[in-house]
């Protein structure tokens, strides 16, 4: 988005923490630094310093957000010029901080928008059980609401759950999307599966993304199980996350031969990646905090023409499966229900190929990062220009 905004003629910066993600250790070259200023596609990337943890205690994970609120206001105080907006991503939510205090002393609008809701999510999942902590959180989270000039979300679940309760804000939906520049059929450079060793014939079942407490992806380790028999099935999980370990001791203590476990890829061999597996799994955990989630790591597999298994009930079903028919639906958390689809999948090749055909279609159709930007710019410049005529 940001690129786009370039583009287009705009001045962007952004202020983001030394890289660190997913590994939650600062890459080299950036060890040690307060600040950093660097330049990406024409975006100038002002980087401060971050208290990186690997711990997933809250508070260690308080350490690690706190210390990026308090870098990033020092240094957009002291090295960052005046601004006409500064959009805020959201969670973690208490960044909104950092941006509301800019928008004071940069003359600028305040956009929040919001990726998650979140302390909601947090204490559904069960990682934030400490109510005064919640209590604050939901304080600080309905204060950013009402101080922000404009708001967006993700999913069109955010866009009514913050309409319900901000009545008085018009909220945006910032759908995510794909850059079908980068995926597309065709794309990527062959060999990735024969590099990991598997042959033309082997059907790969493949998971792509954070290996976390949302995913409940002990249901993709069960339907390997299911499935052990089946020679030519095999199933991969890319990423890094705070249950990596976990579900690798798991799938020793379960004797899965047919599942490997990959490190996370930069974006830049995606398209390589993708282009070779032949399902994609999308799973979250059965819980309605989930209905009107869209898992990002959609988008690439479906512009790609890889059918999705959708172990996710709600909006993303609606979208994808009802109405774009880009894959087959999941009981969330139902290893029997993803065992079947894979199956099917497997077997029913008409049927794989009709929704691989569909799965670009739709993608391009619905969800294409140039078309969601240029509605996106028009929503800012109508607001401001508004609030220039007051």
């Amino acid at each position: 988005m940001a690129i786009r905004f370039h583009q287009a003629g705009n001045h962007v910066e952004v202020l983001a923490a030394m890289p660190n993600y997913p590994f939650m250790k600062v890459f080299d070259g950036y060890k040690g630094k307060w600040y950093i200023r660097e330049e990406m596609d024409g975006v100038i990337i002002n980087r401060s310093a971050i208290f990186a943890r690997q711990s997933q205690s809250v508070t260690a994970r308080l350490l690690v957000y706190f210390s990026f609120v308090f870098s990033s206001i020092w240094v957009g105080l002291f090295n960052l010029k005046r601004f006409d907006l500064i959009i805020c991503e959201s969670p973690p939510l208490f960044l909104g901080i950092s941006a509301w205090i800019l928008t004071k002393f940069k003359g600028a609008k305040l956009l929040f928008n919001v990726s998650d809701l979140w302390p909601e999510s947090a204490e559904k999942l069960g990682l934030v059980t400490n109510r005064f902590l919640l209590r604050i959180s939901k304080s600080l989270e309905e204060f950013l609401y009402r101080h922000s000039d404009l708001i967006s979300g993700q999913t069109q679940g955010i866009v009514t759950n913050i309409s319900s309760r901000m009545p008085q804000k018009e909220v945006f939906w910032l759908k995510n999307g794909v850059d079908l520049s980068f995926y597309s059929p065709g794309k990527g450079t062959p060999g990735w599966r024969a590099e990991l060793g598997f042959t033309p014939d082997d059907f790969i079942a493949f998971y792509g993304g954070i290996l976390g407490h949302a995913q409940g992806l002990e249901v993709i380790l069960k339907a390997a199980q299911e499935l052990a028999h089946e020679s030519r099935m095999k199933f991969i999980l890319a990423g890094e996350g705070p249950l990596k370990r976990d579900l690798m001791d798991q799938a020793v203590k379960m004797e899965l031969t047919n599942i490997t476990f990959l490190p996370a890829y930069p974006k830049s061999r995606m398209p390589d990646v993708i282009s070779e597996i032949d399902i994609s799994i999308i799973p979250l955990r059965k819980l309605d905090l989930f209905q009107g989630a869209i898992p990002s790591k959609i988008f690439e597999s479906l512009a790609m023409g890889k059918p999705i298994l959708l172990g996710v009930e709600g909006e993303a079903k609606t979208l994808f499966i009802d109405d774009g028919r880009c894959g087959i639906a999941c009981a969330p958390e139902d290893p029997k229900s993803l065992t079947a689809a894979i199956r099917k999948l497997y077997s029913d090749k008409a049927l794989y190929d009709e929704l691989s055909g569909n799965a670009y279609f739709y993608v391009s159709k619905n969800f294409n990062r140039d078309k969601i930007f240029v509605d996106f710019q028009q929503f800012i410049q109508q607001h401001l220009d508004a609030e220039k005529k007051m």
